[in-house]
């Protein structure tokens, strides 16, 4: 069994910064990719970024450049720092994981993030 639970989401102006988080508890596989997803209201959920525990990332093609995914996997975390956002940017932002050999796959209840034009 895996909890997640994210944090850092809030409000800020366009061209602003927010880092959030993600704390991983429970039994995790030392193969895995964890990842942030968002849902904006009246739209599907997108993945935004993702890392593996061998330190690779990938990103969306609308935050490259912008958003940086990192992770320390010795206390569990995941980070997704967010810059030079956009009123686009505006969703719920949910941690996503992964387990290795398809054995899980769990997602926090997500953490807003606003951004005012």
């Amino acid at each position: 069994q895996v909890q997640l639970v994210e944090s850092g989401g809030g409000l800020v102006q366009a061209g602003g910064s927010l880092r959030l988080s993600c704390l991983a508890s429970g039994s995790i596989s030392s193969r895995n990719v964890m990842g942030w997803y968002r849902q904006a209201p009246g739209k599907q959920r997108e993945l935004v970024a993702r890392i593996t525990s061998g330190g690779s990332t990938n990103y969306a093609d609308s935050v490259k450049g912008r958003f940086t995914i990192s992770g320390d996997n010795a206390k569990n975390l995941v980070y997704l720092q967010m810059n030079s956002l956009k009123p686009e940017d505006t969703s719920i932002y949910y941690c996503n994981l992964k387990q290795g050999y398809g054995t899980g796959d769990y997602w926090g209840k997500g953490t807003l993030v606003t951004v005012s034009s």
